[in-house]
């Protein structure tokens, strides 16, 4: 079932107004990676719940408890949202909006998992070339730029625009939904998995209770040119290392070839986890992985995906092979797999519904059939949500590969940003033709 033309109108015309919230949202610097700046992702989870509010949103906000960071226990904010939507009058014959759609016989959940963590605070100096934490339209590329326009306050907005239309057009939501926002992504996400998991068991009193199917605003495209939807996600796996050595810093010429060197030992313990070619060189490690089939090896081989994308995105002509099929495997299936439960690949069922009805609104909004992508990064709430829940699990990029998350001069195009709050808004409808 198509959005209504009135939807998509109201976003083009609102265009302005909706990159105008995404750079207050920049403005605010939440990085969940350092301790001092703690307050900032509290900030955050404050001003998304107010804009909400506004939006007529029902709310609950959720304390995690602290976690030991840098040496300092730090609050891990969460705040639950729930949705739904029905336009009604008071007796005075104003309009107000409820947000409740009561004659709906299944709810559909989105979840934007949304990184308001940003990773280490980025500078000028370290190789932007504006103000992270002010969100510039260059107007002749079109490119969004500021920390965490991709990744993944832009999509957050997203769907703040899509409540917005439906509630200033006065139209009723299609589908009931629930939406969880927290800020702790990029940093662990402490608290998060034992929140949802007691959620789940108080059953109708829950707050996920009636979920059908879960929506993450997450991730990117696999080029500049083709949406995408993403049904895998890799594990991953990560320590750390400490060596000890001289009590100082040291001059080279006056100890150089006298004593131990850390750096030296560093690079010569790292050379023996992985080799030049990004071969993994631990024994066994790559037996773990099944092999692929020919039929597998299809689907990569018709992506649209070249090796100039994967060079431009990462500016550089750095790719570890000219084959396409063997770059993207290795982005897509070479994960390192362990036996723990938030590692190894999490496939999720492209037939069902839930993917369909997303593909109907690529398509609908794009005039593409996205490509079915496998993803080289890790959320390990997608699992479990998968688990508690019982539902498909959807992952639905906004974002192109060029983008930079995390990285300096972030940017989200502008045409991703509004066609993407499109998709969004689309997706929901279709989702309420198929459940």
């Amino acid at each position: 079932m198509p959005a209504p033309a009135s939807f998509s109108n109201y976003i083009d015309t609102h265009a302005e107004a909706f990159i105008k919230r995404l750079g207050e949202s920049v403005a605010i610097k939440s990085i969940s990676s350092d301790a001092r700046r703690r307050q900032d992702v509290i900030t955050m989870g404050n001003w998304l719940n107010s804009q909400l509010n506004e939006l007529g949103v029902e709310t609950k906000l959720m304390d995690l408890g602290t976690h030991e960071m840098q040496g300092a226990d730090a609050a891990t904010p969460t705040s639950y949202h729930r949705a739904s939507g029905e336009r009604s009058d008071e007796e005075d014959g104003a309009g107000v909006w409820t947000l409740r759609r009561t004659a709906c016989e299944s709810f559909i959940a989105v979840f934007g998992i949304t990184v308001l963590s940003l990773g280490n605070q980025a500078l000028k100096t370290d190789g932007w070339k504006t103000d992270p934490f002010t969100l510039v339209v260059e107007e002749d590329s079109g490119r969004l730029i500021g920390r965490g326009s991709t990744d993944d306050k832009g999509p957050i907005m997203g769907w703040l625009n899509v409540i917005e239309a439906h509630k200033n057009l006065g139209i009723a939501m299609p589908v009931n939904m629930r939406f969880c926002f927290e800020g702790m992504e990029e940093n662990g996400s402490e608290g998060l998995d034992e929140c949802i998991q007691e959620e789940v068991k108080k059953g109708k009193e829950g707050w996920f209770d009636g979920v059908d199917c879960v929506c993450i605003s997450d991730n990117y495209w696999l080029n500049t040119r083709t949406p995408a939807l993403t049904y895998g996600l890799r594990g991953i796996a990560y320590f750390s290392i400490n060596i000890t050595g001289p009590g100082q810093d040291l001059h080279s010429g006056l100890f150089g070839r006298t004593v131990h060197e850390p750096m030296t030992d560093l690079i010569k313990l790292m050379g023996k986890l992985v080799d030049h070619n990004g071969a993994i060189l631990i024994p066994g490690i790559d037996d773990m992985i099944p092999p692929h089939d020919e039929e597998e090896l299809k689907l990569y081989q018709k992506m649209d995906y070249t090796i100039d994308d994967i060079e431009e995105a990462a500016g550089g002509k750095v790719a570890l092979s000219s084959d396409k099929a063997t770059v993207l495997m290795g982005r897509m299936r070479q994960a390192i797999p362990f036996p723990a439960r938030d590692s190894g690949c999490i496939l999720r069922d492209v037939k069902h519904w839930n993917f369909e009805a997303a593909k109907k609104a690529i398509e609908a909004v794009y005039k593409k059939t996205p490509d079915y992508t496998r993803e080289g990064g890790s959320i390990p709430v997608t699992l479990t949500f998968a688990e508690s829940l019982g539902v498909n699990v959807l992952l639905l990029p906004m974002g192109r590969a060029d983008d930079g998350a995390h990285s300096t001069n972030e940017k989200l195009d502008r045409s991703n940003f509004i066609e993407g709050t499109k998709v969004l808004g689309t997706y929901l409808y279709e989702v309420g033709a198929a459940a």
